[in-house]
């Protein structure tokens, strides 16, 4: 239940929140879309660094969101399953590993990021790379952690692949 008070309306309290502060959901749409639209990543490793960030942050809406954008880009419940235990798992790339350690040590201990780290990740994404990556993970730890924060647990009807809520 969400902790302030969120008119009804289309999409539920994730999409109609941003109504109470219209000024800042433009940013907030501009980063979503960046995100989603905009990323150069392969789908996959967007979204088991998503996930990632998802499970640390607790956030239930980000935790049951699945874009129907990026299911029909072969996106499987599967990959979602075992994100957590994903050193253990001969079922991801040594990309989608990566993405996924950067993003928990993003949330959880940044100062791990160190060079030791960042040779090994140089040594799979190109700059550019890391930098879509980086702001994708920044994008998601934030929004998703103000969703938690603020008790909005249901998951947007909205495809930010297709369309951005504004």
């Amino acid at each position: 239940m969400a902790k302030i008070d969120i008119a009804d309306g289309p999409g539920g309290d994730a999409v109609q929140v941003w109504k109470l502060r219209s000024k800042m959901a433009k940013g907030v749409v501009e980063l979503t879309e960046a995100a989603y639209q905009h990323s150069q990543l392969p789908v996959r490793e967007r979204e088991v660094a998503r996930m990632r960030i998802a499970q640390i942050n607790g956030c239930l809406a980000c935790l049951n969101f699945r874009a129907p954008s990026v299911m029909e880009q072969g996106v499987t419940e599967e990959l979602y399953a075992h994100v957590a235990e994903y050193a253990a798992r001969d079922d991801y790339s040594s990309r989608e590993k990566l993405a996924i350690e950067f993003a928990e040590r993003f949330a959880l201990d940044h100062h791990s990021l160190d060079d030791t780290f960042f040779a090994r990740l140089r040594a799979e994404f190109a700059d550019d790379e890391i930098l879509d990556l980086t702001i994708c993970v920044g994008a998601f730890l934030g929004l998703g952690r103000m969703l938690r924060v603020l008790g909005i647990d249901e998951a947007c009807d909205i495809d930010p692949g297709r369309v951005v809520p504004g």
